[in-house]
Order: C-alpha cells, then sequence, then structure tokens
C-alpha cells in the first residue's frame, strides 16, 4: 500500500494503470474510517484490480467552520487500518493541492443540490459535486464505490456523472450499522454516549415505514406521519426534516409511490447532526 499525496502523483499512476489495463476502483471517503468505510473498499476489491482510498476533509463542502474544525482527521490511523483491507492506494492530498491559489471553479448539479441536505446545509452539495469532479479527473476510475447512507449525495453524483459524460459506474453499497440500527458514521464518534442510544430512534422510525409500505400502505403523506410520531417519542431528537422522495430526481412524491420511494430523515442530538433513509422498492 502506498500513500500519494500530490494530486500530480495520483494522476500519474492513474496513467500507468490504465495503460496496463487494470480496472481500477476508487472508494472517497473523508476518513475517520468504520466498517461502512470497508464494505465499501470489500466491494471494489470484488470488482477491480487496483483500490484507491481517497481519504480528504473537504472544507468546500462544510457550510460551518464550527462542524468542520470538529471533524475527526488522523491520516496515522486511517492508514493503519487500511493496511489490513488490501488497499493498493491510498490518495490524500492536502488541501491547498486541491484548491490551489484563486481556485474559481466549481461544479453545481442544479435543483438535486438545492433540497433536503442541500437546503439545511446551503452549498454543502457544490463542494461535493466539485471534490467528486477533481477526483474522477485525476483518478480516472472504472467504478466508484458510495454508501447508500448518504443518498442524496448518491444521486447527485449520478446525475453528475451521467451529465459530464463520465465513464464511471457508480455503485452504492448497503448502510452498516450499529446493533442498535444506527447508521454507521463518523460524526457518531462526537455523539455523548445516552445521545448515542437515543439516536437509534432514527432507524426505528424508518423500519416503521418500512415495514408499512411491506404491508401495503403506498401513501406518502402517512408514510412520513408514521415516521415523525415515532422520531416524536424521543424528546432529544432535533427534527430537521422527514421527506418521502423520489430517489431518482428527489422530487417529493405526491399520495402515492408508484414503484419507489425514498424515506430520509434528518435529526440532532446535541451539536451532532445525523441522517438515514430507507428504500422502499416494489423488490422488496
Amino acid at each position: 500500500m502506498e500513500i500519494i499525496n500530490r494530486r500530480q502523483r495520483m494522476a500519474s499512476i492513474s496513467r500507468k494503470l490504465r495503460r496496463d489495463a487494470k480496472t481500477v476502483a476508487l472508494v472517497p471517503t473523508m476518513g475517520s474510517l468504520h466498517e461502512g468505510h470497508f464494505a465499501l473498499i470489500n466491494q471494489a476489491r470484488q470488482m477491480s484490480d487496483v483500490v484507491i482510498v481517497s481519504i480528504f476533509v473537504n472544507p468546500a463542502q462544510f457550510n460551518d467552520q464550527n462542524d468542520f474544525d470538529r471533524y475527526p482527521k488522523d491520516l496515522t490511523s486511517d492508514a493503519a487500518m487500511l493496511t489490513d483491507h488490501s488497499v493498493d492506494y491510498i490518495f490524500a492530498p492536502e488541501a491547498a493541492d486541491i484548491y490551489t491559489p484563486g481556485f474559481k471553479t466549481f461544479v453545481y448539479v442544479e435543483d438535486f443540490g438545492e433540497v433536503l441536505e442541500g437546503a439545511s446545509r446551503p452549498g454543502h452539495f457544490r463542494g461535493v459535486a466539485t471534490i467528486i469532479t477533481i477526483l474522477f479527473n485525476t483518478v480516472r476510475p472504472d467504478f466508484a464505490i458510495f454508501g447508500q447512507k448518504d443518498a442524496q449525495q448518491l444521486t447527485v453524483i449520478r446525475r453528475l456523472t451521467q451529465d459530464l459524460h463520465y465513464d464511471i459506474e457508480i455503485v452504492a453499497v448497503s448502510t452498516v450499522r450499529e446493533s442498535s440500527g444506527l447508521a454507521l458514521s463518523s460524526r457518531n464518534e462526537l455523539l455523548a454516549p445516552d445521545d448515542r442510544e437515543r439516536a437509534a430512534v432514527i432507524y426505528r422510525s424508518l423500519q416503521a415505514a418500512e415495514k408499512a409500505y411491506v404491508n401495503g400502505e403506498r401513501n406518502a403523506s402517512k408514510l412520513t406521519q408514521m415516521v415523525e410520531n415515532e422520531l416524536a417519542k424521543e424528546p432529544a431528537a432535533l427534527v430537521d426534516y422527514v421527506a418521502v422522495v423520489d430517489p431518482q430526481t428527489l422530487e417529493p412524491l405526491g399520495k402515492s409511490i408508484e414503484t419507489q420511494g425514498l424515506v430520509t430523515v434528518a435529526a440532532s442530538f446535541g451539536k451532532v447532526r445525523l441522517i438515514d433513509n430507507v428504500l422502499l422498492s416494489e423488490k422488496q
């Protein structure tokens, strides 16, 4: 495993890999690695000859400087964990190598980045789309692996990949959860112990909607109300939004879910904001 800190060096290695006809999978991360990331890496390993994990805490996707400052950053620890996961390269650039002096060009996925998380965190998805574009241009992977937990991010990146004609397959991996059902996230480490237990209500609320859907409920408003009712049982949960949307367009669904619906939640516990979702599909 080799750690690459310079973008030009990573691009050079990527060109050689393509000349050697190697298939490459990229797993973009912001570090603070956990079992959810390792599930992405394992999927990447199964699909490709070479696995590249990027570790970059992207300042452009934080609309709150305090949130950026609090975000865990420990490359040494992350690299040590990756030695057991058959990673070929870690791409861990400095911010100044990504956002060079005078940087003025950002990528914006219209409409998709303005709702849900985009409404609560203005500019967030502009930052996401920009760094993903830079990573794609640098690494030129055959596959890019993302977690279903960040469902809106996944939708934004799929649209970006399609619209900018990247010849990259976007692969989604199911959310990995703690025993309580809480979705694994780097932010979980910031939760107070009691709040970590309380935060499991998010998944319980999503399970209520999922169970109702399996039992035949298709009314999006009723499913939304079920989630809200379950969340209301936990006084510590400060709910930002509950929504049932089309997973392809992120548009709110009307009275009925036809084939698929994404139930998504954002809620804070103390100073820590968490997101989660469940995908409802006729295939269930």
